[in-house]
């Protein structure tokens, strides 16, 4: 288990695949704005949902996207293998 951590801890902090921080990236911008979108509609939405409810989906967003974002870091290039 041990051996297992410090592998991903290793990878870590391996250059990350492009495709993989393009969708960290995107995870992240999109939280931004669905949370922005949130705040800035709060008197409107206040009709749907209640005030806690809001703060409750603003904050999901926020941490949503911040998490994709940290956890594409553990995914890292292919090494090729020489035979």
């Amino acid at each position: 288990m041990k051996k297992k951590i410090n592998g991903l801890m290793c990878s870590y902090w391996k250059p990350t695949p492009k495709k993989w921080r393009k969708l960290g990236d995107s995870m992240l911008a999109v939280a931004s704005v669905l949370a922005i979108g949130g705040l800035w509609q709060f008197d409107n939405l206040k009709d749907i949902f209640t005030p806690l409810e809001i703060k409750i989906m603003i904050v999901s967003s926020i941490s949503l996207g911040v998490i994709g974002k940290f956890l594409t870091n553990f995914f890292k290039e292919d090494e090729k293998v020489e035979s």
